[in-house]
């Protein structure tokens, strides 16, 4: 089965040229890779272009605003062909050598959406920031009080989806509230979700990380909103 790996990226210069090698040479070879720049001030387009041109299966589309997560990725769905779809970040946290890992439970049938674990892993736990971490566990635990899941992690930003189911529901949320949007609107649907441990190297806000804990509190309204009014 072909994968599709999306690529949000915003201002990620420091990374982008290396998280794409990474993707590029892990052990699936069936893939696809579609980045979407989410109107970057620094470098990163220039370096995003210097690699396109290197390899075939890369495409590429620029916001010419800067809009959020979300609207990356509802911009790489519009452009994929793979049968399986992965979200990666642009940053170095998630490890593109897991991407096998991450789909092989849709490969052998047994689920239609996987998540990366980061609390199924001793290790990528410890290196969590104390309030990311009870953050995560409150909305991860509000969030399956709506869907009926049992999920450890959310908020995780590794997540793979078959492609037909990911495509059949109309995502809204631009920015990380796209995280609980994307896991009730396939609960309602009665996808099969399934967990897996992953590894996780969290890195420092200045070092670019751009979640924060208006972010937390949007997705508070997000599960509520996408649980009990939108049909």
């Amino acid at each position: 089965m072909k994968l599709s790996i999306i690529i949000p990226c915003f201002n990620e210069e420091n990374t982008i040229e290396l998280i794409i090698k990474k993707v590029i040479n892990n052990s699936y070879n069936n893939k696809e890779i579609i980045i979407i720049d989410d109107y970057s001030s620094d470098k990163s387009r220039i370096l995003i272009e210097k690699i396109k041109k290197k390899y075939l299966n890369i495409k590429t589309k620029y916001h010419d605003i800067n809009l959020g997560k979300g609207a990356c990725i509802r911009s790489g769905l519009s452009i994929v062909e793979g049968q399986i779809v992965l979200i990666q970040d642009s940053d170095l946290e998630y490890n593109p050598n897991e991407h096998i890992k991450l789909i092989e439970p849709i490969l052998n049938n047994k689920a239609d959406v996987v998540y990366g674990s980061r609390f199924r892993d001793k290790n990528s736990v410890a290196k969590m920031f104390f309030m990311q971490k009870i953050g995560n566990i409150f909305l991860t635990k509000f969030c399956n009080l709506f869907t009926k899941l049992n999920l450890t992690d959310m908020e995780t930003c590794f997540k793979a989806f078959k492609t037909d189911l990911i495509k059949d529901i109309v995502l809204k949320e631009n920015r990380f509230g796209i995280e609980p949007e994307i896991t009730i609107k396939l609960s309602k649907k009665k996808c099969k979700f399934f967990e897996i441990p992953i590894s996780y190297n969290n890195r420092e806000y200045n070092e670019g990380k751009k979640i924060n804990w208006k972010d937390g509190v949007s997705a508070i309204f997000c599960i509520i909103k996408y649980s009990l009014f939108d049909k």
